[in-house]
């Protein structure tokens, strides 16, 4: 028999006191090889989450940017200082050329440039600190890559909206069957890739978020498979954007909109690992969740049982920044209102309010605290336009010590796209002018309150400041109708409210009773308005 103490291990050899001739124990060897790879293994999965958290705090900043329905009326004034940043919404094919880029199919963007004054807009957001990224694609019309089928052509129209407006940033929001089709995800992808490729040629950055909807458990196949072209099209997208809205399937009782929403966001961070995983890429937790972005619609949905609340958009705001999500938005900024006692039946969606009791602002308000404040900050000496603007010679006692610096602006009429303004003259309700190089517009009738006077309130002021003049802008053509749209002018008759007359080719129509007013011609009495009011079209 042998004693406990005198146990050895079955099968090994017992070895001499002196350690001679002792033999290692190949289970203790598996054990602890083993155990030091746990224990390393541990480590580097612990490292890396380490380095991507660092990563995170040190690359781009979480950003809260609301969408603008650009085409909307009445127009939304992203330009505000109010408002930090815009996603603008949304760029789509002409309706005659699939391959021009259009403002929801209703202006091209010369047209938005002279008509919704959108590049001087632009310039105004980021004189004031603000950012700006557009956004392609959307719900409605048809997207670039589904009529667009040449892919340079394709490129060529991103292009030219990257390049006119100078964006650092795209959004692509693909919805519906026509814009998820194998080609139509390769001809996008192929597009995109030559795109970013061009601005990296000329030092220049582009981040392409994606938008899909989502559901409970996340994108869709197709919107899988849109994210899977991307990669294998040579794009890293920043991010992928879900569209935390309209989930069209039934609710457990009691879940809210938030709570669907993390649902949905948990599961796209899933997807997104596994999805840059099938490329090659490893994506650690932390990164994923980077790559991650949420868009819900405030307000009454599509779908009339889902209503996203403010208590909705405090929860989603927690989530976001307890997660690192890399971007918060909604849909829209136009939106951010109640609808009024008008309005008479709020489960019918409206793109000008929310459709729930609220104040105005009141999402933007809490969503807006995610990465930051919600009101921009002015740039310090920062000119929108990218170039020096022209300014008249040092005034008197100028670059003397202790004395005054500041140069007269001298506007321009040859490169000013209005009248400029005169303290003499009149100016009616809506009339844009030029005022040392910015555009202003009238709210009311006004006559010698220089624009850019300062007063207590934006509200004690008679004038709206649009943006600055651009470079390359000119006096926008006053319009003139075909001869015998109306009756010519007369000094002799009397003309009533409605009446409508040429003068000079240019079409005016009466707002009151007038006679012997000439149309266009300041009104002698500075406390009336002038009766006439510009035509631009015929009617």
């Amino acid at each position: 028999m042998v004693n406990e103490g005198d146990a050895i291990d079955a099968g090994a050899t017992q070895a001499p006191p002196d350690g001679s001739g002792r033999h290692l124990s190949w289970f203790r060897v598996g054990l602890v090889i083993a155990v030091v790879a746990a224990a390393i293994g541990g480590g580097w999965y612990w490292m890396r989450e380490q380095q991507a958290a660092a990563t995170a705090a040190v690359g781009p900043p979480t950003l809260f940017a609301p969408y603008v329905d650009v085409t909307s009326t009445p127009r939304y004034a992203f330009e505000d200082a109010t408002t930090s940043s815009a996603v603008l919404a949304f760029i789509v094919s002409g309706r005659e050329t699939p391959c021009q880029p259009s403002w929801g199919g209703a202006y091209s963007l010369d047209e938005a440039a002279a008509q919704l004054d959108l590049d001087r807009r632009v310039a105004r957001l980021r004189q004031l600190g603000g950012t700006v990224s557009v956004s392609f694609g959307g719900a409605a019309n048809s997207e670039l890559a589904i009529g667009c089928t040449d892919t340079a052509a394709l490129t060529a129209a991103y292009a030219s909206v990257v390049e006119r407006y100078d964006l650092t940033q795209i959004d692509l929001d693909i919805e519906g069957q026509p814009s998820m089709t194998p080609e139509v995800n390769q001809r996008r992808a192929q597009a995109i890739a030559a795109l970013v490729a061009q601005r990296q040629a000329t030092g220049k950055a582009l981040d392409v978020w994606l938008t899909l909807p989502v559901i409970s458990t996340g994108v869709t196949d197709q919107g899988r498979a849109v994210l899977s072209a991307m990669l294998a099209g040579g794009v890293r997208p920043a991010g992928v954007n879900a569209m935390t809205m309209d989930y069209g399937e039934p609710f457990p009782p009691g879940r809210t909109m938030a709570e669907q929403g993390e649902l949905a966001l948990t599961a796209l961070h899933g997807q997104i690992r596994s999805v840059w995983a099938d490329a090659g890429l490893d994506l650690s937790d932390t990164q994923a969740w980077n790559l991650v972005g949420s868009t819900p619609m405030i307000g009454q949905n599509d779908i009339p049982s889902e209503i996203f609340t403010l208590d909705d958009a405090t929860r989603m705001l927690v989530f976001a920044q307890q997660q690192k999500l890399g971007r918060l938005s909604m849909w829209s900024a136009n939106r951010d209102k109640a609808c009024g006692p008008n309005y008479p039946d709020v489960t019918v969606v409206s793109d000008v309010c929310s459709g729930v009791d609220q104040q105005p602002g009141a999402f933007g308000a809490v969503l807006g605290q995610f990465g930051g404040a919600t009101a921009a900050t002015p740039t310090a000496g920062a000119d929108p336009t990218g170039t020096t603007e022209a300014s008249a010679a040092p005034t008197s006692g100028a670059g003397q010590p202790g004395r005054g610096t500041t140069t007269e602006v001298v506007d321009d009429p040859a490169t000013s796209p209005y009248q400029i303004w005169n303290t003499n003259q009149g100016y009616a309700k809506d009339t844009k002018v030029v005022w040392r190089k910015n555009v202003y517009q009238a709210k009311w009738y006004t006559q010698g309150d220089q624009p850019d006077l300062p007063v207590a309130t934006a509200a004690q002021s008679p004038w709206t400041l649009i943006g600055p003049v651009l470079p390359g802008d000119t006096p926008v053509p006053t319009p003139t109708l075909p001869a015998g749209t109306y009756p010519d002018w007369n000094a002799d008759e009397v003309y009533n409210a409605g009446s409508r007359v040429l003068h000079d080719g240019i079409g005016w129509q009466a707002r009151f009773w007038t006679k012997g007013d000439v149309p266009g011609t300041p009104p002698t009495n500075p406390d009336t308005p002038s009766p006439w009011e510009l035509l631009t079209q015929p009617n």
